[in-house]
């Protein structure tokens, strides 16, 4: 019996435009691996569909998003702690860091010289809030809702935070071109700014 012989038994009985089907068997390890997935599946449906004995990926996201976010409130919380024993940074990495931040998220409301729009100026001593670092920080964890101002608690980490409350330090006793007129509040004495 020939080569040809043996491939003849083989060809089935349809063609598509002259080109034949050899009915070969399929290698042993594919067949296997073949089962192997369907018993998987099998298992798979039953642990987590039927019996519901793991979590699902809507479970299982929630989860971790629950672990994440309790991290975060115990980063924040530790922050808000050491807040009375934090002074503005001095280095310039943070304070090119607070730049970037305020610029995307305050400068829209307290301009980007500090002279403010929405927001009061940030650059004269008629401070609404308090006009410390400190009571920065604070204004910045908490915001002002009564007045418009977000809380940035959860968006901003504690090192942002701390970052841009530095930043916001630099425009005390500048005078930007046409700031906005003070709030009606006394003046406080904050002494000479730590970046003159």
């Amino acid at each position: 019996m020939n080569d040809t012989d043996s491939q003849d038994k083989l060809l089935l009985d349809h063609d598509a435009d002259g080109i034949k089907e050899l009915d070969n068997n399929l290698p042993r390890w594919w067949v296997w691996l073949f089962y192997l997935t369907i018993a998987f599946a099998v298992v798979y449906v039953c642990y987590y569909h039927v019996f519901g004995m793991g979590d699902l990926q809507v479970a299982s996201y929630q989860k971790e998003m629950a672990r994440g976010e309790a991290i975060k409130q115990k980063a924040i919380q530790a922050f808000e702690g050491s807040i009375e024993t934090l002074e503005p940074s001095q280095d310039p990495e943070m304070l090119a860091t607070g730049q970037e931040i305020y610029t995307l998220y305050c400068a829209p409301c307290h301009r980007d010289d500090g002279g403010g729009l929405v927001g009061p100026n940030l650059c004269d001593d008629y401070w609404i809030h308090g006009s410390n670092y400190l009571d920065n920080v604070k204004i910045i964890i908490n915001g002002v809702p009564e007045k418009g101002m977000l809380t940035w608690r959860g968006v901003l980490r504690p090192t942002e935070i701390q970052a841009v409350a530095s930043y916001i330090q630099k425009f005390r006793g500048t005078t930007p071109p046409n700031p906005k007129p003070p709030e009606n509040q006394a003046p406080v004495d904050t002494g000479p700014s730590e970046f003159e």
